[in-house]
């Protein structure tokens, strides 16, 4: 294991996505959300994807050099179109309008269009509450969800995120979950540690429950709450293809192929200002409150801190530095 600090795996992040071709300030937007995944232990979305948005802007799966261009068609609505760039980047520039707007109109939305994944969904509602709004997203992915009962793949893991603002800079809450039972990543590491898969995570090609990583991941993934997560994976899809004019699911192709055609995937999100009742921070205390009665509960995301250094693999840190051409 290597012992890595997080301005060490920024620096060499940002340096392998410019080596294959990304602009410097959209590296550095990448390499940011990167360390913010290594940082909070994300490892699925942290350097774990460097080699593949390495391999996909040189085959030009992903474009590192595109200014994302940003509409605001309605008072209440922001548009971004990513231009088939990254996800992190398109948010940026979209952000400072989206904000203005739900502070004018008390809720707005930013819809980023065609985009390549976002990976941690949370990293953006947190910069929403971070601004001192409630930040709720939604994306879509491959398909690997079957409805229930079924086999076939319809939609992604369709995350949704959610975070509140503490009212002094803060978060008071946060959480970021796929609709699936689990995240398809969880079911693959398990395949690479040659380990089982608890029984209710996925089903086989024929519908039925499987604890084989490899058998699930040929079939698909089971739900949250079977029917109930259903419907939220359903809204997910509905809301980040069918407001930001990203692909549906089943037109998704696989995230980390080196090439083929773009991810062309979309992010919706909420912003809603907690002034607009005058009594929000008021009802926050209050639940808090309420969570706090019982020892050892807490609100999602409550007493979550950052390690810096981080300890990393070393194939995984040897991997970075190779992209980024580091000795």
């Amino acid at each position: 294991m290597a012992l890595v600090s997080l301005a060490d795996i920024e620096t060499v992040t940002r340096k392998a996505l410019e080596k294959h071709g990304a602009l410097p300030w959209i590296a550095g937007d990448v390499a940011r959300a990167v360390r913010k995944a290594e940082a909070v232990g994300n490892r699925i979305c942290g350097l774990y994807y460097l080699e593949s948005y390495c391999l996909q802007l040189t085959s030009g799966r992903v474009k590192g050099t595109v200014d994302p261009i940003v509409t605001h068609p309605r008072p209440g609505a922001v548009s971004v179109d990513a231009c088939f760039g990254f996800a992190q980047p398109a948010f940026s520039r979209g952000l400072p309008v989206a904000v203005a707007a739900a502070r004018d109109c008390g809720v707005a939305s930013l819809a980023i269009g065609h985009a390549h994944t976002c990976t941690s969904l949370g990293y953006f509602t947190e910069q929403i509450a971070r601004k001192g709004l409630i930040g709720m997203g939604f994306t879509n992915a491959s398909p690997i969800v079957a409805a229930p009962g079924g086999k076939t793949r319809v939609i992604g893991t369709n995350p949704i995120a959610f975070s509140v603002p503490d009212g002094i800079g803060g978060l008071a809450m946060q959480f970021d979950q796929s609709t699936s039972t689990v995240a398809l990543g969880k079911i693959t590491m398990a395949k690479a540690a040659g380990q089982r898969i608890p029984e209710g995570w996925a089903v086989d090609a024929d519908g039925q429950p499987t604890t084989d990583p490899e058998a699930a991941i040929a079939g698909s993934l089971v739900s949250l709450g079977g029917y109930k997560g259903w419907g939220f994976g359903l809204m997910a899809e509905l809301l980040a293809a069918g407001l930001t004019g990203g692909v549906v699911s089943r037109d998704v192709k696989p995230l980390k192929a080196p090439d083929g055609p773009p991810h062309d995937l979309g992010q919706y999100y909420l912003l809603m200002d907690p002034d607009v009742s005058g009594a929000f921070f008021d009802r926050l205390r209050q639940v808090q409150e309420g969570v706090a009665l019982d020892e050892g509960t807490r609100m999602p995301g409550q007493g979550k801190e950052e390690s810096d250094p981080v300890d990393l693999s070393d194939a995984i840190w040897d991997q970075a530095r190779s992209l980024a051409g580091v000795a």
